[in-house]
């Protein structure tokens, strides 16, 4: 009894005392990057009423905690240093030692299982056929990055009470196994630019709807999204919102960072919620924004690539050839945000029934292009391939004129002519025709099928559209109908 007794007695005392430890969340740890040129926020839980002081590289700030033991502290701004350095977070006679710290930028790379898509998992996806088909395995065991510290959020412990990770780490093999490809090269190429350390948040969910990644509050708040909310917190009947949101984004907030980098959209067109896609991205960011305090900060994403939805069985309800162009105008018309940007991965795709294109050092090139023009003001770099300015129709031919064409048009093959044109009559039924780069801006689109005058044209528009049209400096041009365009404005 006596036994007992003490032993409900300690297991009492220990809770009392764990109730009041020092803690931090898991997103602090050791090779930790803080952001630079931002106030940098940290944040726990200590005994009620408690000092908490932290000292980190010069500087020594103090508050104390609130009656429930929560507390925050900001580090002013500071210049980005390579040099591992120790932060000190202590309360009373407790004590939390972070080791190798450096301060850098800090961006977030999330979405679902195009960003997913890791480092060590390329030898159960295709290899590309293009460029140096052995580079996605050589760039992982041969990893060399030292200004890179990775932290991954585990999904395969999505049950965890705290945030699923293991801390931040240097790049290693190992360490860069679980971790998106897309946001490595990223991350090593802003590294490489820059100069300064870099610190990459992966944590992405395969198969996950952007509304997995709002909070519920955000959606019941929403004038317009709000009415496809059920009682059950599911929106149109799919998928729950926010369920990602809270275990694998939450406990990162407001963690301070740069940017977001952002790769999904493949679930919600699937579901067939193309016509609500850009509603939803907008208030993700929004919302994002809002929760970290910063309505500037940098929101890049990437293009949805050509994919064979409509010959897919397992979705249930069956998607049509054209949904995939009009849900590449759903993403596009989220560009309306500030300090958001697009890339494409339209050319990246060697297999039109693989959602997973191999190329993600390309899109992780192209998302630190966008990085580096629009958020480090790096002048010269093009972020943005040919799009449509007008249509003339001369007779049996439609002469299409393109915009941010650089030193000009031209084809992967080498060849003046170009793929995926279509041309439609009054009756909008559009059939197949050849398109002929005329100029540095200009293509001549001709059809020997269509037999009535021409009314529409229109490029790329269908979900297998691997076409071949590029700007002078290599990215391709964007898809377009002006049959499509001409409803839309209607509408308006």
């Amino acid at each position: 009894m006596k036994r007992t007794f003490l032993f409900v007695l300690s297991l009492f005392v220990a809770t009392l005392t764990a109730l009041g430890q020092l803690s931090l969340p898991n997103v602090f740890s050791n090779d930790m990057v803080l952001q630079q040129g931002k106030k940098v926020c940290l944040w726990g839980e200590a005994r009620p009423d408690a000092k908490v002081t932290i000292s980190f590289a010069g500087q020594k700030v103090a508050t104390v905690a609130d009656a429930e033991g929560k507390w925050r502290l900001y580090l002013a701004e500071m210049i980005a240093s390579a040099e591992p350095r120790t932060l000190v977070v202590s309360s009373g006679r407790e004590k939390k030692v972070y080791k190798g710290v450096l301060v850098g930028e800090v961006w977030l790379a999330s979405g679902q299982s195009n960003m997913e898509y890791s480092m060590g998992n390329h030898p159960h996806y295709p290899r590309p056929t293009r460029g140096d088909r052995d580079i996605l395995m050589k760039e992982y065991y041969e990893a060399e990055a030292p200004l890179v510290r990775v932290l991954y959020v585990n999904r395969k412990i999505m049950y965890a009470d705290t945030l699923p990770t293991n801390g931040w780490k240097p790049v290693t093999t190992e360490n860069i196994k679980p971790v998106s490809a897309a946001g490595y090269f990223f991350a090593k190429e802003l590294a490489d630019s820059l100069k300064v350390p870099i610190g990459l948040v992966s944590t992405s969910y395969g198969g996950s709807p952007v509304e997995a990644w709002t909070p519920i509050e955000a959606y019941r708040k929403s004038e317009e999204l709000s009415k496809y909310v059920d009682e059950k917190g599911k929106f149109r009947g799919d998928a729950l919102v926010g369920n990602r949101f809270r275990k694998f984004l939450q406990p990162i907030i407001p963690y301070t960072m740069r940017g977001f980098l952002w790769y999904q959209g493949e679930q919600n067109l699937t579901m067939g919620q193309t016509d609500t896609y850009t509603a939803q991205q907008m208030l993700l960011v929004d919302t994002w924004r809002e929760l970290w305090g910063d309505n500037e900060m940098p929101f890049y994403y990437v293009q949805l690539a050509p994919y064979a939805y409509s010959q897919q069985r397992t979705i249930i309800e069956p998607r049509t050839w054209d949904e995939l162009p009009i849900f590449w105008e759903a993403q596009k018309a989220a560009l309306a945000q500030p300090h958001t940007g697009m890339i494409t991965t339209l050319d990246l795709v060697d297999d039109v029934k693989e959602i997973h294109p191999p190329y993600k050092w390309i899109v992780g090139h192209r998302l630190a292009d966008l990085a580096l023009s629009k958020t480090y003001g790096r002048e010269g770099i093009v972020t943005e391939g040919p799009v449509f300015k007008s249509a003339t129709i001369d007779g049996k031919r439609v002469i299409v004129e393109f915009d941010n064409v650089g030193s000009g048009l031209k084809t992967q093959t080498g060849t003046p002519y170009v793929t995926f044109f279509r041309l439609a009559g009054e009756s909008g039924r559009f059939y197949g025709a050849v398109g002929k780069i005329i100029g540095k801006d200009k293509v001549e689109v001709t059809s020997q099928w269509l037999g009535a005058p021409i009314k529409y044209v229109c490029f790329g528009w269908d979900e297998a559209a691997g076409h071949n049209l590029l700007g002078g400096d290599g990215l391709p041009a964007q898809p377009f109908n002006t049959l499509w365009m001409q409803k839309q404005a209607a509408t308006e």
